[in-house]
């Protein structure tokens, strides 16, 4: 029987790009999909569950997993921590589950580093005119905040050779079909259909075998 596991999907950009939006359009659309969910050392917000809007942790029992390296990527928050479980993600993956990560740049260079199997997608704003205008109209950013927002996302479109693809976010649902599109051409990579196909005739020979 062909059993195909789940694939990390880890969507990032520059604040202000339309990741949240992005994602939260997809999720409507494909509801396959598991949200990772993330660690954290702030306290329960009314209404908030464990194991469903984050895996709330002590300090100690937080920094034990970053010394245990349980955690694809972490951070840290006006003294509190965040971070993405790896035993919660694999395990979601093993069940066949595609688990879909929203995050900034630097996190998910930190999760390419501990899990580069992952497929890395880099949302892009159409110009950087346009990515200052949305965070301008926010309305919660001083003058000065949004300049060293935007020289910050300067820093992070430099790093867009690290990723496996770009999408440029100039229309959400086109910026949303385009994700969708990618999601499914990973499951259709030879390489990964391959290992599944391999094993399927070894269970063929072996039972050719004993016949």
């Amino acid at each position: 029987m062909f059993e195909e596991k789940g694939i990390l999907f880890i969507l990032s950009g520059p604040s202000g790009v339309g990741k949240g939006t992005v994602r939260q359009r997809l999720f409507e659309q494909e509801t396959h999909l598991k949200y990772s969910v993330s660690a954290t050392t702030r306290s329960k917000r009314p209404g908030e569950r464990d194991g469903i809007d984050y895996f709330f942790k002590t300090k100690q029992e937080f920094e034990e997993m970053i010394k245990e390296k349980k955690l694809l990527e972490h951070a840290k928050y006006v003294n509190n921590y965040y971070g993405t479980p790896k035993d919660y993600v694999l395990e979601q993956l093993e069940l066949g589950n595609d688990v879909f990560l929203e995050i900034e740049v630097k996190g998910a260079l930190q999760v390419k580093e501990n899990f580069p199997e992952g497929v890395f997608i880099f949302l892009f704003p159409p110009s950087l005119d346009e990515l200052k205008n949305r965070i301008v109209s926010r309305g919660t950013e001083s003058n000065e905040l949004v300049v060293n927002r935007l020289k910050e996302a300067k820093k992070e479109i430099d790093m867009m050779s690290e990723y496996d693809y770009v999408v440029v976010n100039d229309d959400v649902d086109v910026a949303v079909s385009k994700v969708k599109a990618i999601i499914k051409s990973e499951h259709c990579k030879r390489e990964r259909i391959e290992k599944q196909y391999k094993k399927i005739l070894e269970d063929d020979t072996n039972v050719r075998t004993i016949n």
